[in-house]
């Protein structure tokens, strides 16, 4: 069992989760068995009750487990799968072990954060680790924050019981640039790693987040003070594009390092083919422009899976996917589709992407953006939300009903197109009404859905509660939509489109998740084609 732990240091947001994604890409291009799990001290039992705001996009395993976005970068970073024991988090832990003494495990015992809370954490770990030949692990913390330190001493425990052999650390931390002098500092690298060793950890491998390269003479101060080897410490210089990191970190022997440390046997990894794909990603021969309409824009994480998906099928075209946010409340109000019109042709859009969210705010203007694509045959993909929105939109400005709504905006609309099914209305826990992880649907022969995908089922994740009322699924056919998938017993809308439309496609599911950069996901690389 080899275990690589990375923490970070000084200030949150240095790159934690692209050093552990590099390292698996890294091992993995050279063999080894690998997979990554992640450690969050927050208090939920999962990231799925918080606002896009405060962690970004809610990732969902395959599982139907509610995760921090950083899983689905490990996801598309090692192409493997994480499950829910890839994330755990201090409210599982401690729930663990509240449970344990209620059944009396602990035999009247005191229980205490050690050694019971650090032996959860360390079992939860060796379970995961136990049929890899290497486990990267991930501490989502930074030094000083009190939160985390039941992670960091299981970590110390680990060490000593493991061997070191078995065990390293890599710490990432900030170089520190002074803007008056354009002097680089490394006190509060050098302050941070003397915190860890109080902690009783000794990094193995420095990772220094920088803008500028780092010289020998520093590396050296750098060395001295932290007692870390100066070839041991690597430089993270900021890239153009994340998919470069891995790269980058091979160029300065990264992955030799890793191996020498922990008794492996020396090789070089495979990454021609991820080579030539961040070449054509960094040097495209054109570019075109995608609007991203949601609630959430103004922090992008809140659509990072659905951004890389689109920036994946751009690369198959040699092709840059310039992203606009489209912010909903500035198109609110009067003359709506006015506004949008003008916002288009400014910025030269060539389609539109809708993704998932929850709630009734900004629901009518994403149904005028669903009528103005239909109308002006704009390529657009609606994600989950958006299939619900689509129908809307469909069903009042074709259909005729023009009450058409969903019981999530409208509880008392005389037209629920969109609604919960009748054998959950009574469930009183919100979340046992949700569908999430992996759902079959079965795709229409003909279809356009189903020539994209190339297969007549398929398996995408969902994550929603609210879905479109069987009781107008045969006005919506007769009036010109395709219902191109279905749930396998034929009750549930899974894919939406118009066969006259240039590419008018929505999904309940989250395509977005299974889109890798050697392996963009089709209904991306459609939508790109079409808007070319």
């Amino acid at each position: 069992m080899k275990l690589i732990f990375v923490t970070g240091g000084v200030i949150s947001g240095l790159g934690k989760w692209i050093t552990a994604a590099s390292i698996g890409k890294l091992l993995k291009a050279c063999g080894y068995k690998i997979d990554i799990m992640k450690m969050d001290p927050y208090l939920q039992i999962d990231a799925g009750t918080m606002s896009p705001f405060e962690h970004g996009e809610t990732f969902v395993t395959t599982d139907g487990f509610e995760a921090d976005l950083d899983l689905g970068h490990y996801e598309r970073f090692i192409d493997q799968y994480m499950t829910s024991k890839s994330s755990v988090t201090s409210w599982q832990i401690y729930l663990s072990v509240i449970q344990k003494e209620r059944r009396g495990d602990f035999l009247g015992r005191t229980v205490q954060v050690i050694p019971h809370i650090t032996n959860e954490i360390k079992d939860r770990i060796k379970a995961f680790a136990a049929n890899n030949e290497v486990t990267i692990i991930e501490i989502w913390w930074t030094i000083w924050d009190i939160e985390g330190l039941h992670f960091i001493e299981a970590v110390r425990q680990l060490r000593q019981e493991l061997g070191r052999e078995n065990v390293m650390m890599v710490h990432v931390a900030p170089m520190i640039s002074v803007s008056t002098s354009g002097e680089m500092k490394s006190k509060a690298i050098q302050h941070s790693v003397i915190k860890l060793r109080e902690l009783g950890i000794h990094p193995s491998i420095l990772v220094c987040r920088t803008r500028e390269s780092i010289d020998d003479d520093l590396k050296k101060k750098l060395s001295m003070f932290t007692d870390i080897d100066s070839d041991h410490i690597i430089e993270a210089l900021d890239q153009k594009s994340i998919y470069n990191v891995p790269i980058a970190l091979q160029q300065q022997n990264l992955h030799l390092l890793i191996q020498e440390r922990l008794l492996w046997e020396k090789s070089e990894p495979d990454m021609e083919n991820r080579g030539k794909l961040v070449y054509k990603m960094m040097n495209p021969k054109q570019t075109i422009h995608i609007a991203l309409a949601g609630k959430y824009t103004h922090l992008t994480d809140s659509y990072m899976s659905v951004i890389e998906a689109l920036q994946h099928a751009g690369v198959s075209f040699d092709c840059a996917v310039k992203i606009h946010l489209l912010d909903m409340e500035s198109f609110e109000g009067k003359n709506r589709e006015e506004k949008l019109s003008a916002y288009i042709k400014e910025h030269e859009i060539k389609g539109i992407v809708v993704p998932g969210g929850f709630g009734s705010r900004g629901t009518e203007w994403k149904i005028n953006i669903a009528n103005y694509c239909r109308v002006n045959n704009i390529p657009y993909l609606w994600l989950c939300l958006g299939l619900q929105i689509a129908v809307i939109s469909f069903a009042r400005n074709v259909c005729g009903i023009t009450q058409a709504n969903s019981t999530e905006f409208d509880e008392q609309t005389i037209d629920p197109i969109i609604d919960i099914m009748e054998d959950q209305k009574n469930i009183a826990n919100k979340w046992w009404t949700m569908r999430l992880g992996l759902y079959e649907a079965v795709l229409k022969k003909g279809s356009k859905v189903q020539k994209m995908y190339g297969q007549d089922t398929i398996q995408e994740r969902h994550r929603h509660r609210y879905e479109v009322n069987p009781a107008y699924h045969e006005v919506l056919q007769k009036n010109g939509m395709v219902i191109s998938g279905m749930s396998p017993d034929g009750k549930l809308v899974e894919y939406i489109e118009l066969p006259n439309h240039i590419y008018y496609t929505a999904t309940q599911s989250h395509p977005e998740f299974n889109s890798r950069l050697d392996k963009p996901h089709p209904l991306f690389v459609w939508l790109i084609k079409a808007c070319l």
